[in-house]
């Protein structure tokens, strides 16, 4: 049976046009697939830290450039061009964790309830799931990474443009198995805890996993396929989440963040959890403390 090259290029008919593959790249990558700046920070940005520290190339594509969020600085003028201010925060976000610059999709941010952005066909929303999927092949292709993060399937909190990021990077992750020698090896979604759920809102009554049932939204410590000490990271994490200025502002559900001395905050800066969405190759018993654990360099 004949075997696709290292990396070939996908048909135009198919997918988007995209770059020739590079020539060299880092033996171990890292590849995180979100909606909107900030979804790195919380979940998982003590894990980008620690992989960008140890000499990973870790990278991050955003699928838009959070245009439909609220502002909740008041030093921030209420008009300001949401997309272009929450691009400039993603990265500044992104160099405090030490990752490489971000990767927008340019789709739009789809906004929630009242803003629900119907009306707008660049919205995550109304946009085809294959179509989002082919979005991201080229620079799966492109940047071959070990391992990916994304979503899980309830998307964190239910968020409409989470889920529809969690099903094509999901996809993605597959069908860029047509394309590569080399495909991705693990893919893990991002997780939270069916405690650490329940503490988070009783600590943030207003926050967006208000009214959520931990049974479902949240996982059991036997879901989890790794979980990962992220303790020495707790400050470019925090870092991260302040280059949020908009979205951890005094009307934020997160305002004074890091004063809190909370159990569930502390929790949230010491560990990130992952349950397993799928693999290629053999995986050692969970939970792990490393995602590349058990993989070849």
């Amino acid at each position: 049976m004949a075997h696709p090259p290292a990396c070939s290029t996908p048909s135009p008919r198919s997918l988007p046009a995209q770059p020739s593959p590079a020539q060299t790249l880092p033996a171990r990558t890292l590849l995180a697939v979100f909606a909107h700046p900030d979804d790195e920070a919380f979940g998982n940005g003590g894990t980008l830290a620690r992989y960008a520290a140890a000499g990973f190339a870790v990278h991050l594509i955003c699928a838009t450039r959070g245009g439909s969020g609220k502002i909740t600085d008041p030093d921030i003028p209420a008009d300001s061009d949401r997309g272009v201010l929450r691009e400039a925060e993603l990265r500044e976000a992104c160099r405090a964790l030490g990752v490489r610059e971000p990767i927008f999709l340019d789709f739009h941010d789809s906004g929630r309830f009242e803003r629900l952005r119907r009306d707008d066909p660049k919205a995550l929303v109304n946009v085809d799931d294959l179509d989002l999927e082919r979005a991201l092949l080229p620079h799966l292709v492109r940047l071959r990474p070990t391992v990916m993060l994304t979503f899980d399937p309830h998307g964190i909190y239910g968020h409409i443009d989470h889920l529809k990021m969690h099903r094509a990077a999901t996809a993605a992750f597959w069908s860029v198995g047509n394309l590569c020698e080399r495909p991705p090896r693990r893919l893990f979604y991002s997780v939270m805890l069916r405690e650490a759920m329940a503490a988070m809102q009783e600590l943030r009554p207003a926050s967006p996993l208000s009214d959520l049932e931990p049974e479902l939204y949240g996982v059991s410590e036997a879901s989890l396929a790794a979980r990962l000490d992220v303790s020495a990271y707790a400050e470019p994490k925090r870092a991260a989440i302040r280059a949020h200025r908009s979205q951890v502002g005094p009307a934020s559900s997160f305002a004074n963040v890091d004063a809190q001395s909370d159990a569930a905050w502390a929790q949230m800066m010491r560990e990130e959890s992952f349950t397993l969405g799928g693999l290629r190759g053999s995986f050692p018993a969970p939970p792990l403390d490393d995602l590349f654990a058990g993989l070849e360099p």
